[in-house]
């Protein structure tokens, strides 16, 4: 059964491919529009966990879950949460993939365009579209850390292009990033025209995600 808040997972197989650039700023999105959000973090690195440690009280909260990583698979929200957040750990398959697919209204992957990402995605990706066949739950594609003038970009296009899967966007390579990252903040949390090219990508991210 699904929670009432909305759940949005994001996962990949693959170790260091963004999940946990994409669900802080998934989270803090949804923190800037005044919806009431946790964010948890089921990967034993606990990148999230510290990134909420490092965010400031002068922008919009962020609740954390306070459950050991592998636990964060099985949360719950309470009954005030609007939208759940889960950043999950790289290696996830089996009964532990198939719960928090079961929970989630909608799952995220990330993918960075080098040729070992896209070959270490490829069995996941299958796999986890059939399972969110089977739950019904909607997933979609973010193609992660791109300079579009390199091959590598061309290759992942063409990689996911073969995937019949939404590809949301492609974010660039920026260290915007890990800047904003490192005193606990989002690309929603600072001034738009600083960053209005990242929040052009971001666009059609959002739409996804606020749509039934």
């Amino acid at each position: 059964m699904k929670n009432k808040a909305k759940v949005i997972v994001v996962a990949n197989t693959k170790g260091g491919s963004g999940k946990s650039t994409l669900a802080t700023n998934i989270a803090g999105y949804f923190a800037s529009c005044n919806h009431s959000v946790v964010l948890a973090d089921a990967d034993p690195q606990q990148s999230s966990r510290m990134w909420l440690s490092n965010r400031p009280d002068t922008v919009s909260p962020i609740m954390t879950w306070d459950l050991q990583p592998d636990l964060a698979l099985t949360a719950r929200a309470s009954a005030d949460t609007t939208h759940l957040v889960i950043d999950t750990p790289a290696g996830l398959s089996g009964w532990r993939l198939r719960e928090v697919i079961n929970r989630a209204d909608k799952v995220v992957v990330p993918i960075l365009p080098s040729l070992f990402d896209i070959q270490a995605s490829n069995d996941f990706l299958i796999k986890l579209k059939q399972l969110c066949r089977e739950l019904k739950t909607d997933m979609a594609l973010v193609g992660n850390r791109i300079d579009a003038r390199t091959h590598s970009a061309e290759r992942l296009r063409s990689f996911l292009a073969t995937l019949d899967l939404p590809i949301l966007s492609y974010l660039r390579d920026t260290q915007y990033y890990l800047h904003l990252a490192a005193h606990g903040l989002s690309m929603f949390d600072i001034t738009p025209t600083k960053i209005q090219k990242d929040l052009d990508q971001w666009q059609p991210i959002c739409q996804w995600l606020h749509a039934n």
